[in-house]
């Protein structure tokens, strides 16, 4: 009778120790765009796959054709290759990502394919989930699945950028 009454107690106090932990939790609104400035533009912080990523793939070179080089491999990746286009401005870097809050995690994972070497073009009022890709005459070739992986790896995960809000995971 004894150890029903010890059993019995224990349970109670673990029922109260939850209902307290559940009551003073403050972490509920973790991820979600609470505390974030009105009127901040909510990043899509969702790592895409690629099939699900929308790309532009514009030549910032004197190279003729290498929009349209790129754009195939990219296809042949599985990505949605809108448009190949001639920009008229060149760009010494190797690629340029240019984005809207919609793109946050597209342009995580293009980042990957350049190795991390490609130069940030956010923009807090583009509307689309379309990702620029400008390459510039610094770019060689697309890394290799194995080097994507290891660069992905080394990002870590996508996260808002400065003066945006992270996207509530579930929508």
């Amino acid at each position: 009778m004894r150890a029903l009454v010890v059993v019995g107690l224990l349970a109670v106090v673990a029922l109260v120790f939850v209902v307290v932990a559940l009551v003073r939790d403050t972490q509920g609104e973790a991820g979600l765009a609470g505390g974030c400035p009105e009127g901040a533009p909510l990043a899509d912080v969702k790592l895409r796959e690629r099939k699900d990523v929308k790309i532009n793939v514009l030549n910032s070179t004197d190279r003729p054709g290498l929009a349209s080089q790129v754009a195939d491999e990219f296809s042949n990746r599985q990505f949605q290759v809108k448009k190949t286009a001639n920009e008229k401005k060149q760009i010494d870097d190797v690629a340029v990502l240019r984005y809207g809050p919609k793109g946050v995690g597209s342009a995580h994972l293009l980042r990957a394919y350049f190795l991390n070497n490609a130069k940030d073009g956010y923009d807090a009022k583009r509307k689309d989930d379309t990702v620029d890709v400008v390459l510039g005459n610094s770019f060689q070739q697309l890394a290799t699945t194995t080097e994507v992986n290891q660069a992905l790896g080394d990002l870590g995960a996508p996260v808002a950028p400065p003066g945006s809000c992270p996207m509530p995971i579930d929508k």
